[in-house]
């Protein structure tokens, strides 16, 4: 049995943070209903390009093993039927700006009064309190203001951003999930529910540990072409090759970089892994020049079975037709009634007794409309009644 099976879930989220949440969850077997909006066409990522016959390709992935049903929640009988659908749901997911859902009279207060047990989760920029609470933002916004992008790169350039939206995905979508499911074990043990406020700020603070560590201990922010982590010593940083490429090198841990110094046939370096200054600067010409005397994919030949913590730098393409990916099965195909076969990403959780699943595609703007308003117990002439009325 999948492991969420049971769960029913609310989802009026749109684009990515909250989509993200809830396809992790109806990975793995929660009833994910989307709630989307008739007037403007759903969700935003439905025709967002790229696409394959008119549909998004991030829709399709991130949408995958969802219900869809189109409620105007700006009239009275589209609200009626949230909270029709609220009484046998377990949890709601919400990604409006603060106020909004209040305004539109399905907030956790109205909620929970209908359903006491309801888990709750609001996924916004900066929370659903403080100074910032209502300002318009991005990943990137909610990554600059949490100190996370100014360490980024080499003291003579700007901060570097990178590809992954960091906030979205980790700070957003992840902590959201991971929200959720404690509060259901909560609710289970409690036998009430509660309210996940999720801010992607908070949860880029949170991803911090080992800079802000670094921080707090010492009293001095980590500046840009110093921090470690940043890839600014050269036991952990990346190097150019022959081709072009590059490689990916991090042996932290002495054991991992005397056996490099020993490859490479400099043990005197083997003592200042961590020096600073003049040695330090040798030590990063070296690796430099030498890294740049063979190809990539020559250099891990070389260095495979070693323990260094040497790896190449690929592109998504190769990345794609990587024989650890592969073997994972975190790249897989799904077919859409519309779009044809479709590569997507597999799942990256694996479980050994209720693995996750990928049972039917992403919906069709309000295909199961007609579905749950029949299980609600409205017949074909109150349907065609909804939809006469703009309701549905």
């Amino acid at each position: 049995m999948a492991a969420l099976k049971g769960i029913r879930i609310l989802d009026l989220t749109l684009t990515l943070p909250g989509p993200y949440c809830t396809h992790l969850l109806a990975d793995f077997g929660a009833e994910v209903i989307k709630v989307e909006n008739p007037e403007v066409g759903g969700d935003w990522f439905r025709t967002e390009k790229p696409s394959i016959e008119g549909w998004g390709i991030r829709f399709l992935d991130l949408n995958r093993n969802k219900k869809s049903i189109t409620l105007n929640l700006k009239s009275s009988k589209g609200k009626e039927i949230f909270s029709a659908l609220a009484r046998t749901s377990q949890v709601i997911v919400e990604g409006f700006r603060p106020g909004v859902v209040e305004r539109l009279g399905i907030d956790y207060r109205r909620m929970k009064e209908i359903n006491p047990r309801i888990v709750y989760c609001s996924i916004s920029g900066y929370g659903q309190d403080g100074p910032y609470r209502l300002l318009a933002g991005h990943d990137l916004n909610y990554m600059g203001y949490s100190g996370i992008l100014d360490p980024q790169g080499y003291a003579d350039r700007p901060p570097a951003l990178p590809s992954v939206f960091v906030a979205d995905y980790s700070g957003g979508g992840l902590m959201a999930a991971v929200g959720i499911l404690v509060a259901l074990m909560a609710a289970q043990r409690e036998g009430k529910g509660q309210w996940v406020d999720i801010s992607m700020f908070d949860g880029v603070v949170g991803l911090q540990h080992a800079a802000l560590a670094e921080l707090l201990s010492t009293g001095r922010s980590p500046k840009r072409g110093e921090f470690w982590g940043a890839g600014n010593i050269p036991c952990y940083s990346l190097y150019e090759t022959k081709d072009g490429k590059a490689i990916s090198l991090g042996p932290l841990e002495p054991h991992f970089w005397a056996n490099l110094c020993r490859a490479l046939g400099r043990e005197d370096f083997i003592p200042h892994q961590w020096t600073e200054g003049e040695k330090r600067q040798e030590i990063y010409a070296f690796l430099r020049e030498t890294f740049r005397q063979k190809d990539r994919d020559e250099w891990v030949a070389l260095f495979q079975g070693q323990d260094v913590c040497l790896g190449p730098v690929k592109d998504m393409g190769e990345t794609l037709q990587d024989p650890q990916v592969l073997h994972r099965q975190m790249i897989v195909e799904v077919e859409h009634p519309q779009a044809g076969r479709v590569k997507q990403i597999g799942i990256p959780i694996k479980l050994s007794e209720t693995p996750g699943e990928i049972n039917h595609p992403a919906p069709a703007l309000g295909q199961h409309t007609e579905e749950l308003l029949s299980e609600l117990g409205y017949d074909r002439q109150a349907i065609e009644g909804l939809r006469r009325e703009k309701a549905i």
